[in-house]
C-alpha cells in the first residue's frame, strides 16, 4: 500500500510526523520550564522561610535573657515599639530624680550613683534596639516610634552624634577650655564616623540597585532561572548588611 502512495502525499506525511515530533518536543520543553519555574519558586519560599526563622530565632534567643525584653502576646513578635514606650515611661522617671538632685544639692557621690542609673538605662534600649533590628531592619531604619518632627532627623535609626553634641553645647556652660577642646574633638570625630557610614549606604544601595536589575527576567529567560536565584539570593545578602550599618550606627550613638 505504502508503494502506492504518490510522492507528493510522502511528503505531506514526512511534513506532518515531522510537526508532530515539534510539537511533543515544545510542549516537553514548556513543561520542563514550567516545572524549574515552580521549583525556583519553592526554593525561593524556603530561603525567605529560613531567613526569616533564623532572625526570628536569635531575637528570642536574645530576648529571653533580659528581664525587660517582651514579646508581643499572640504572634510571638518582638515590638520594639511598646518596649520603647516601657523604656521612655522608666526614662522620664529617672530624669525627675535626677532633677530633683541637682536642684535638692546633692553631693556628688549620690548624683553619681543617678547619673550611672541613668547610662546603664540608655545601654538598654541599645539593647533593645539590636533586637529589634534582628527582628525588622526596616522597621528600625524608619523611626517610626518617633514623633514625626523627630523622624526628620532621622539617620540610621536615630540621631547623629555630631548634631546632639551640636545642642548639647550650647546647654553646659560653663566649660573648661579642656573641656571645650573635648567635645569638639569628639564631635569631629563622630561626623567623620558617619560620613562614612553613609557613604558605606550609599555603595550598599548602588549595589542592591545593580543585582536587582541584573536580575530582571525577560518572557524567553527560561534557561537563566538559576541565574536569577542567584541574583535574589545576593540581594538577600546584601540586605543582611543592612544590620551592620546600623548597629555600626548605635554603637556610635552610644560611645557619645
Amino acid at each position: 500500500d505504502q508503494s502506492k502512495v504518490k510522492p507528493t502525499e510522502q511528503k505531506t506525511l514526512r511534513r506532518l510526523a515531522q510537526n508532530r515530533e515539534a510539537a511533543r518536543k515544545s510542549r516537553l520543553r514548556k513543561k520542563a520550564y514550567v516545572q524549574q519555574l515552580e521549583n525556583s519558586r519553592i526554593r525561593l519560599a524556603q530561603l525567605e522561610e529560613e531567613l526569616k526563622r533564623v532572625r526570628q530565632g536569635r531575637s528570642v534567643e536574645s530576648g529571653v535573657s533580659g528581664d525587660h525584653t517582651h514579646l508581643a502576646a499572640g504572634n510571638g513578635v518582638f515590638s520594639f515599639e511598646l518596649e520603647y514606650a516601657r523604656w521612655m515611661e522608666e526614662h522620664q522617671k529617672m530624669i525627675n530624680d535626677l532633677r530633683a538632685g541637682v536642684n535638692s544639692q546633692l553631693c556628688d557621690n549620690d548624683l553619681r550613683v543617678l547619673v550611672d542609673a541613668v547610662m546603664r538605662h540608655y545601654d538598654e534600649i541599645f539593647r533593645l534596639k539590636g533586637i529589634g533590628t534582628k527582628v525588622d531592619v526596616f522597621n528600625m531604619l524608619s523611626g517610626m516610634w518617633n514623633t514625626p518632627a523627630e523622624r526628620l532627623f532621622m539617620w540610621l535609626g536615630g540621631f547623629k552624634s555630631s548634631e546632639l553634641l551640636k545642642i548639647l553645647g550650647t546647654h553646659v556652660d560653663p566649660l573648661t577650655d579642656q573641656q571645650l577642646i573635648g567635645i569638639c574633638n569628639l564631635q569631629q570625630s563622630s561626623q567623620q564616623a558617619e560620613d562614612a557610614l553613609s557613604q558605606g549606604m550609599e555603595a550598599l544601595q548602588q549595589s542592591l540597585l545593580e543585582t536587582i536589575s541584573s536580575a530582571s527576567m525577560g518572557p524567553n529567560s527560561s534557561a537563566n532561572v538559576a541565574d536569577y536565584m542567584g541574583h535574589m539570593a545576593m540581594a538577600m545578602v546584601k540586605l543582611g548588611n543592612l544590620e551592620n550599618f546600623l548597629r555600626q550606627a548605635d554603637l556610635l550613638r552610644q560611645q557619645t
